[in-house]
């Protein structure tokens, strides 16, 4: 047949026309204990009536990427001008390779697979783990729900040792009557918007040492996220059963939007949430926010967060000791004050209900860049009240009404070590130092480091130690 009699392939160029795949994200689930590859197949499918061409395949990380492709018999990182048939399909396989004991391997290795078809991008995302770890997968997608895994089924108690790390991909939840115990020295990385959900009546005992304390945070390993907020979203507890207290101790909770959220959702709780020794940092949104629930914390440090240390609301009952509250946000104007308290909730017309609210702050310290750190939002109708016992607070009330408050210093600096580093024991000259009541300190006679009161304690998490030593972490 003469060339010239050929049919011509006519590609539509509509950018309305587009492709479809098999998934939209491939996730090798294998973890590597060794170096090694896993393959997996994408169809690419061409469900349109007319003829199309994908100007360009791509991973986006270029050839740096850990992720190779083979299009239909051709490997590359970038693949042009691809001819795909109406109705017709391709084959892609993605490969990766993972050494997990490469130091600069993230936890989860990602890339995107592009495709340009007619001026549109599509993409779909590739996903493997990078270093031999527990990897909790998210395995159910509900509309209303972020993705989740149960990790804690009902009448279950699951034990997380610290043997590997832990990375969540997704929300790992405690399902109800389920219990999840968290051994010493355990690390629980957490990928982006992934979290820890206690549900409804589940049970959550964090059990860490002084020596060896349980570490949350996000999965991102360079140095510039070491301090990085909103890497991962939170730890959700709701309510529980009498007698059944969820405890977090001697745990770090860092580089998130939300530490700890702690609500009454379906019934008032009939447990408490315990913190003890616990320090949370940098967070976007809350260190700590509450609704109707009942917290008891000692030897608390709470810092650095966008919105507030403490947001406790619509009611409750806490009580904070031997704490430090410092809200010293680097990354923006922070208008809201460390400590906020307020005792209703919003009804369907977004008038307020009030809760019974009961708080009360010993030994501790409140302080950060705003004028005003602590505030409340109260209404009548409901037994509420609030006393801050011997404390250092940074604020424009006058604190004379002996009911909410006795015994407090007023803005004056508390001489935090190193308020950049994040270092907020107090030093030599601190207004602090020896300002505690001891009667209220007799529930924590050591400081978050272990060192003794003695019965003379300063005020927050921290007792004034003479040639403190090494930078804190």
């Amino acid at each position: 047949m003469n060339a010239s009699c050929r049919k011509e392939i006519v590609y539509n160029p509509d950018k309305s026309l587009k492709l479809s795949f098999s998934n939209d994200s491939i996730i090798f689930d294998t973890v590597f204990t060794s170096l090694g590859s896993a393959t997996h197949r994408l169809m690419v499918y061409n469900t349109t009536k007319s003829n199309l061409k994908i100007s360009d395949i791509h991973l986006e990380g270029g050839n740096q990427s850990l992720f190779r492709i083979n299009v239909d018999g051709e490997a590359a990182a970038d693949i042009k001008d691809v001819e795909i048939r109406a109705g017709d399909s391709l084959f892609i396989f993605a490969r990766v390779t993972i050494d997990p004991n490469n130091a600069t391997n993230p936890f989860v290795v990602e890339d995107n697979l592009q495709f340009l078809t007619n001026g549109n991008e599509q993409n779909v995302k590739l996903v493997a783990w990078g270093k031999n770890a527990h990897y909790i997968l998210a395995d159910h997608i509900q509309a209303g729900f972020p993705d989740y895994k149960i990790i804690a089924d009902s009448l279950q108690t699951v034990h997380w040792t610290n043997d590997l790390p832990y990375v969540v991909y997704g929300y790992a939840v405690v399902n109800s009557y389920g219990q999840l115990d968290i051994e010493p020295g355990t690390h629980i990385y957490f990928h982006k918007n992934g979290g820890l959900w206690v549900y409804a009546n589940g049970r959550l005992q964090v059990l860490g040492t002084q020596d060896n304390p349980v570490v949350f945070q996000g999965d991102r390993l360079e140095t510039n996220y070491a301090d990085l907020p909103g890497q991962w979203d939170r730890i959700w507890i709701m309510e529980g059963r009498e007698r059944q207290d969820n405890l977090i101790k001697n745990a770090i909770i860092k580089n998130g939007f939300i530490g700890v959220q702690a609500e009454s959702f379906f019934e008032a709780t009939k447990n408490k949430l315990q913190l003890k020794n616990v320090i949370i940092k940098n967070m976007n949104g809350a260190g700590i926010l509450s609704r109707f629930y009942k917290i008891e914390g000692q030897n608390i440090v709470v810092a650095n967060c966008g919105g507030y240390c403490l947001a406790l609301t619509g009611g409750g009952n806490y009580h904070f000791t031997q704490s430090t509250l410092a809200n010293y946000w680097p990354y923006s104007i922070r208008n809201n004050p460390a400590v906020f308290l307020n005792n209703f909730l919003p009804d369907t017309n977004n008038q307020p209900v009030p809760y019974p609210m009961h708080f009360r702050l010993d030994n501790s310290i409140i302080y950060g860049y705003n004028e005003n750190e602590f505030g409340t939002d109260m209404v009548t109708g409901a037994d509420s009240a609030y006393l801050l016992d011997h404390c250092l607070v940074k604020t424009r009330l006058t604190m004379d009404n002996p009911a909410y408050f006795n015994q407090i210093i007023k803005n004056k600096d508390p001489k935090f070590l190193n308020t950049v580093n994040q270092d907020y024991r107090i030093d030599s000259l601190s207004p602090a130092i020896g300002q505690g009541d001891p009667a209220l300190s007799i529930s924590t006679p050591f400081d978050l480091l272990g060192n003794p009161r003695n019965g003379h304690p300063d005020l927050g998490a921290y007792q004034f130690v003479p040639g403190q030593g090494k930078p804190l972490k």
